[in-house]
């Protein structure tokens, strides 16, 4: 079995050169790296990770915790992630545990501060359950991404934009009555997303004058949530909205099979617009706002790769660009 020691002799370099070569720890000329690099490939040699974290002082590894696995989101930020992460060499360790839970609770009061991480990246950080505050004691540079990220380098979106695109396209067809479909009740202080998301869609109504049309038809952010929270609107024949801002892509799908199962066409009767650009908005023709969570996923790593090596720089905000993609969800008010 080939040794550093092989490496170093076949590349002409010392041992400690090839160890900075091939673990990507300090300074080596890219001529260099790549001689090292081919005698490792020639010589079959794979470096352990102990003996790497043993030499380096790093675990190479990045630990990943995430709300949930389930949604489209979720998984897109993950793969970003893992691809951006797998090209620097580092591990993923991967946390997705449900907010609110004990497990979760747990995860940062015992887990977090015993492991030996590289760098943490969090998503959806709960500023109720004060997250952000103990992944700060934890020494490990943290990078969260979205909205909540007090005194951290963060990657988001701008929620608030996003909301208002939305809902002033839906206003400049001629929509009075819009209602915000999905999101908490109590996004102040457990989905901060949300509640940017709702404050976006409240500036616009009340710049167009339309204060008192504000309102919000809450449930989970998902397909089944949209879907019963647009049953309940949309049951009562009186106070039937034009439109619907989904807040959040599945929360706009739900709405569109609502619409649909109680007979109410979309977009001639009702009309639909979300937030995201799901990989189902297209079946659906779902107008939408789009984001690039893979995107995002990849700008974490590089802000992440940042932290650890200049760990005392100020926190950085890096927020990602959004668009308005008109489909055949919204129309005109007849």
């Amino acid at each position: 079995m080939s040794t550093i020691a092989d490496v170093a002799a076949r590349a002409g370099v010392s041992k400690a050169t090839a160890s900075r070569a091939l673990s990507g720890n300090g300074y080596v000329s890219p001529e260099t790296r790549e001689r090292v690099r081919a005698a490792a490939v020639d010589l079959s040699y794979v470096a352990h990770s102990s003996a790497m974290s043993l030499a380096t002082g790093r675990s190479l590894s990045v630990g990943v915790i995430m709300p949930s696995l389930a949604r489209w989101f979720s998984a897109e930020l993950l793969a970003g992630m893992q691809d951006a992460l797998f090209a620097e060499g580092y591990d993923l360790v991967l946390y997705g545990i449900r907010e609110g839970s004990a497990e979760r609770a747990r995860l940062f009061e015992h887990i977090l501060p015993r492991r030996r991480f590289d760098g943490i990246i969090a998503v959806g950080i709960q500023p109720s359950a004060h997250e952000l505050e103990r992944l700060l004691q934890v020494s490990s540079p943290v990078v969260s991404i979205g909205p909540y990220s007090e005194g951290t380098s963060a990657v988001s979106i701008d929620d608030a934009v996003a909301a208002r695109i939305a809902t002033e396209h839906l206003i400049d067809l001629g929509h009075r009555d819009i209602v915000l479909l999905g999101g908490r009740a109590d996004a102040a202080t457990h989905a901060v997303g949300d509640k940017r998301r709702f404050d976006g869609y409240r500036a616009a109504m009340i710049a167009a004058g339309l204060d008192e049309h504000v309102r919000q038809a809450s449930g989970p952010p998902t397909m089944p949530g949209g879907y019963e929270a647009a049953v309940r609107v949309l049951g009562d024949r009186r106070k039937r909205p034009t439109a619907f801002v989904g807040i959040c892509d599945e929360a706009a799908i739900g709405g569109i099979v609502a619409a649909r199962r109680l007979g109410i066409a979309v977009p001639a009767e009702l009309s639909v617009i979300g937030i995201d650009d799901h990989e189902h908005a297209e079946m659906f023709s779902l107008t939408t706002v789009r984001q690039h969570p893979r995107e995002q996923g990849a700008a974490a790593v590089r802000l992440l790769r940042e932290r650890m090596e200049h760990p005392d720089a100020a926190a950085a905000q890096v927020t990602l660009p959004i668009e308005l993609v008109a489909r055949s969800s919204t129309s005109g008010i007849r």
